[in-house]
């Protein structure tokens, strides 16, 4: 709890002031009569009706929410609006089981369920069903993922595996953001704003039709975000800009629905380095300015014979190209097309099966931290998946049986099977189990990979022998293998009434092959100043088990009020015989990245009908391997809606510490950085 004694003025001012606009509200509330409320189409549903709103992201076709066997969470479009985040990333702290980090102002960490970092490797993330997931590094760069957030229909979030829908890489997680259709996105919008840290931000969009049965929208959004100070007080060098657009277009015909869907964007950004960690030979340019540009095209075909056959084919090409001189230089480009085909067998079988194949090209170039040989190369993936949902006893029992096939270019091929059971004892209860197996394929880094890391301040039995810094290189493996993983979960949702609910899961994965580091003999280098070379390698011969708890609560006291919490906990067990185990944030010491306890508690509520007020409490635990003590912060957003059509908003980020340390970066030794307060306002109109 927050003792009022130990609240420092800038805190004692915010909770008042929160306290008088509520009061203020409520009078103005109190005054109002003979006006109907504006609608909201999810705050005005009860628990109950949010219970059955559809997703696709776990089966690969739509189902009720409640009758999924898998840890979800949806964050709604009336979410995000909410919060006041101004990202994805941001957005993701929603969700129970799910690791956000700000590493700097356009680098975050994120995970599910533990092994974090800036490239977690672990989480396949998609935008439509397109994935964003970069195999090169593998991970994902999430300063490119981005769209006009008011555009966002919801974010599906799934904790545990999920390899026999989507393969190789959802290993812990998936997460699949979904926009809106063209015809639900009619009409003119524009919004724009400023504060501290956001500087300014502008959005626009405009939907409309060439005929009943064709819509198309297009946007334009664009932001500046203000650089962060590091640790020791200075300008990171990471201040962010960044320019986008997009369109989406789509058409109806008896039962089919075609749609083409495309974007393209522009960032700039920087970053310092932390040249102590670095011997003086390696680096000479301490920050850099850098930017990234690229853009994607998506065309979709699904006809729909019956509420259970349906067929779908997509495709899609994709292309960045990224320059930070200090860091990296490279071009990818890739294309993908997927085959899906779902039809009802005999009674009680409901078979989905599908095909996929992806190309990916990179080219690198070299720089002062990295190089790849070879320099260019194109990668080709091929997969066949298969699923059955059996009905055991109608409405009540029902098992998925699945598995999906992938051949890769580095380990050839990976079968990827699934087995969840749902039990559905009456309309208010539903215990689902699971049984699953995924693996986490190499990257090209992996293979390819020179990489001059950091100077390595102790050795032991060497570096008090020698009085020369000993810096440690990176080289990829050829014979690298795949991470595998067998994950036990269970799961439980109530619904107390049609306006509370609860969901619980826990899960046990146990992992094998991970990676983990090898040290081969010093080499001796003799330019100004002089220094050893320690190659590291990369070997499969770390293994591990996590297990843990995520729960989640929502309740509508009454038609104008909704609060949600959620709680995780994560305990991780790291076995490594690495000599380099403990300064290995990836592996060897992931035990000591992830946090152990995460809170979150929002409060939505409509002070009348021109007013809301929303509120959003966190609490991170300690990040023990950077040394970051936990941290409990605040997000506010009050709006006003002086007219139905026009939105004024302000907001609060991080209100209770004036800033605060969140996660640094892991191969690359970017400056810490502290994550500051920040207040902005701004204005939507819709017409």
């Amino acid at each position: 709890m927050l003792n009022p004694a130990k609240l420092s003025h800038p805190k004692l001012f915010i909770i008042l002031a929160l306290c008088w606009l509520a009061n203020t509200a409520s009078a103005e509330n109190k005054s109002i009569t003979g006006k109907q409320p504006v609608s909201n189409p999810f705050l005005d549903l009860s628990i109950e009706e949010l219970m059955k709103v559809e997703v696709t992201s776990a089966s690969r076709h739509s189902q009720k929410l409640s009758e999924v066997p898998s840890a979800i969470f949806v964050i709604t479009q009336d979410d995000i609006r909410r919060s006041g985040a101004t990202s994805i990333p941001e957005a993701l702290r929603m969700a129970p089981g799910v690791e956000v980090a700000r590493i700097g102002t356009d680098k975050w960490a994120i995970s599910i369920r533990g092994f974090n970092g800036r490239f977690a490797d672990k989480l396949q993330v998609m935008m439509d069903g397109r994935s964003v997931y970069n195999p090169l590094f593998a991970g994902v760069q999430w300063e490119q993922q981005d769209t006009l957030m008011e555009d966002i229909e919801r974010i599906e979030v799934i904790r545990g595996p999920n390899a026999a829908v989507w393969g190789a890489n959802a290993v812990n997680g998936v997460i699949n953001i979904i926009t809106k259709k063209a015809a639900d996105t009619q009409g003119a919008l524009f919004s724009g704003g400023g504060g501290s840290f956001e500087r300014g931000f502008a959005g626009a969009r405009y939907g409309g039709k060439i005929n009943d049965d064709t819509h198309y929208r297009f946007y334009v959004k664009g932001f500046t975000r203000d650089h962060m100070k590091t640790v020791t007080g200075e300008n990171a060098n990471d201040a962010w800009h960044q320019a986008r657009g997009g369109f989406r277009l789509d058409h109806a015909r008896g039962i089919d629905l075609f749609t083409v869907q495309g974007d393209i964007f522009y960032n700039a950004f920087g970053d310092r380095l932390d040249k102590s960690q670095l011997s003086a030979p390696i680096i000479q340019a301490e920050t850099a300015r850098g930017h990234n540009e690229g853009g994607n095209i998506r065309l979709r075909w699904d006809r729909k014979f019956s509420e259970k056959s349906a067929i779908m084919l997509q495709t899609y090409y994709d292309r960045v190209d990224y320059r930070l001189l200090t860091s990296s230089i490279f071009s990818a480009e890739s294309f993908d097309i997927d085959l899906q085909h779902r039809f009802p067998l005999f009674d009680k079988h409901d078979v989905t099966w599908g095909a996929n194949y992806r190309l990916y090209h990179n080219k690198v170039s070299d720089t002062e931290l990295i190089s790849f040989s070879p320099r260019e190369q194109t990668n080709h993936l091929a997969s066949a998946y298969i699923r059955d949902e059996i009905t055991l006893l109608p409405e009540r029992l029902r098992l998925n049986l699945g598995s999906r096939f992938d051949h890769n270019d580095f380990t050839g091929m990976e079968i990827q099977p699934n087995a969840r059971l749902m039990w559905t004892p009456d309309n208010q209860n539903s215990i689902w189990m699971a049984v699953s197996r995924a693996v986490r394929t190499p990257s090209r880094a992996e293979n390819d990979i020179q990489l001059n890391t950091r100077t390595l301040g102790a050795i032991p039995g060497l570096s008090a022998l020698l009085p020369f810094p000993v810096l440690a290189q990176l080289n990829g493996a050829s014979n690298f293998n795949s991470e595998k993983l067998i994950a036990y979960e269970i799961g439980y949702r109530h619904q107390f009434s049609p306006q509370a609910s609860i969901d619980i899961s826990a899960f046990y994965n146990d992992y094998s092959q991970l990676r983990d580091l090898s040290i081969g003999l010093p080499l001796f280098h003799a330019s100004f100043p002089p220094h050893l070379i320690l190659p590291v390698g990369l070997t499969n011969k770390a293994s591990g088990h996590t297990h843990g708890v995520e729960a989640s609560i929502e309740w509508k006291p009454n038609d104008k009020w909704r609060l949600q919490s959620s709680y995780s906990y994560l305990n991780m067990h790291i076995h490594s015989d690495s000599p380099l185990r403990r300064i290995d944030p990836t592996t060897g010491s992931a035990d000591k990245v992830s946090p152990q306890h995460q809170v979150s508690v929002r409060s939505n509520y409509d002070l009348s009908e021109k007013l809301q007020l929303n509120l959003w409490l966190r609490y991170v635990s300690s990040v023990d391997f950077y040394q970051i003590p936990g941290y409990v912060t605040m997000d506010a957003k009050l709006v006003h809606r002086p007219l139905k059509n026009v939105e004024l908003f302000v907001v609060g980020q991080n209100l209770f510490s004036q800033n605060h340390r969140e996660f640094s970066a892991d191969f690359l030794p970017s400056f810490p950085v502290y994550i500051p307060r920040g207040v902005y306002a701004g204005a939507e109109w819709r017409f």
